[in-house]
């Protein structure tokens, strides 16, 4: 879709397409059906410009909710935009800092905008935001979700290249570089839109900053002294955050919807045998090396120095960790797993490995389970040797 066709579905007669096309893909019809019915009404520019929206709203109700039916995307933009309970975390942070507060003191600017997930929090978090995108139809985009949504009074939003923004005058910085180039998605920050080097740039001339990015990050792209936070929305990391000029440092990992979070308090973890239970960190704790906190939080220690899995002989609830109790701990072997499961019954098993070279699914069909019996199997290395633990799920509460 260019911009010229996303202008028309904001005229009255694009609206009306639009409708229309919500409502026949609502009745279950295929795209070659639905594009016949709309073309009795409208233009082939128009159908296929109001069925590219429809189907995007459709496939944005699991990330924004009620909000979509109302708001507009591209697949880009939908695919990389900011979960709105993600996005709000973040602008609750900026809020309670009492930065960008909307006819108080200066506002947010948004280098790198997108279709709006991240402006559009911060504007509900009462935050005034001067937002800016490089792709014109992307900013058109944003513009009217900011309009469909009430919040035009508090939002501008315009056509500007990021790397000649000047952030200096705002309370502070926010960036989500693109990270998605000609390959499709790319790991690497010296690969972002803009570039890693320009992000710092803007950072470097900011009061503050709030820069979004993968959860992979390597650290040695975390600028000295920022606080670097990891992500996790029920039990899935979703980004990493990085945050300078607002009185932190180090490295946080936080839970969501709850909220809880974790900073290094300097544990250390010790190493000992498999005991009763098993905890697996939220993956958010993992990234965030924050795994000695965990083991503090349930008094376990490591099974293994350099593998984030954690064991005690205490159950102890957190939101930090799933847990499991080990009923067999045994050196890997194909023919021994096999035959343990067979002896219990197991027709279901859920598998997982940290440290284990093992091929899942393979293993999965080379186990030939039979059964009514459900197990864990937990793969991960000891001391360098391959290890198997049977285990079953303890419901704990999670964040």
């Amino acid at each position: 879709m260019d911009l010229e066709a996303f202008r028309m579905l904001l005229a009255p007669a694009g609206r009306g397409a639009l409708d229309d096309a919500v409502r026949i893909l609502a009745d279950g019809a295929d795209p070659v059906a639905a594009a016949s019915a709309l073309r009795r009404s409208h233009s082939p520019e128009l159908t296929a410009a109001a069925l590219t929206q429809a189907s995007l709203r459709r496939r944005a109700e699991a990330k924004f909710g009620a909000d979509a039916a109302v708001m507009y995307f591209t697949p880009h933009g939908l695919e990389q935009a900011t979960r709105p309970e993600v996005a709000a975390h973040r602008a609750a942070r900026i809020s309670a800092a009492g930065i960008g507060a909307a006819g108080v003191g200066p506002g947010v600017l948004d280098v790198c905008c997108g279709i709006g997930g991240d402006l559009l929090a911060l504007a509900r978090a009462g935050c005034a935001v001067d937002a800016l995108d490089l792709d014109p139809l992307t900013v058109e985009i944003a513009r009217a979700n900011v309009a469909v949504l009430g919040l035009s009074s508090l939002v501008t939003v315009r056509t500007a290249d990021a790397a000649a923004a000047g952030p200096a005058g705002y309370g502070l910085l926010f960036a989500d570089p693109a990270r998605r180039g000609g390959r499709g998605r790319t790991f690497d920050p010296m690969a972002y839109s803009p570039a890693w080097p320009v992000v710092l740039d803007l950072v470097a001339r900011a009061r503050a900053a709030c820069l979004k990015t993968a959860p992979g990050i390597p650290y040695e792209f975390i600028p000295e002294g920022a606080e670097a936070e990891w992500v996790s929305y029920r039990g899935e990391v979703k980004e990493a955050a990085i945050w300078t000029g607002m009185g932190t440092g180090g490295r946080r990992a936080t839970l969501l919807p709850s909220g809880v979070t974790l900073t290094a308090s300097g544990a250390e973890a010790e190493t000992g045998p498999v005991s009763r239970y098993l905890y697996e960190p939220d993956g958010a704790a993992v990234r965030a090396h924050l795994v000695a906190e965990v083991a503090a939080l349930v008094s376990g220690h490591l099974v293994d120095p350099r593998i984030a899995y954690i064991t005690g002989d205490r159950l102890v609830p957190t939101p930090w960790a799933s847990c499991y109790e080990v009923t067999d701990v045994m050196p890997f072997s194909l023919k021994r797993l096999r035959a343990a499961l067979r002896e219990r019954r197991v027709g279901t098993a859920t598998i997982k490995k940290r440290g284990s070279a093992v091929d899942v699914e393979r293993l999965r069909k080379d186990l030939r389970l039979s059964g009514n019996e459900s197990v864990v199997i937990v793969l991960t290395r000891i001391e360098d040797r391959p290890f198997a633990l049977l285990c079953q799920p303890v419901t704990s509460q999670k964040g």
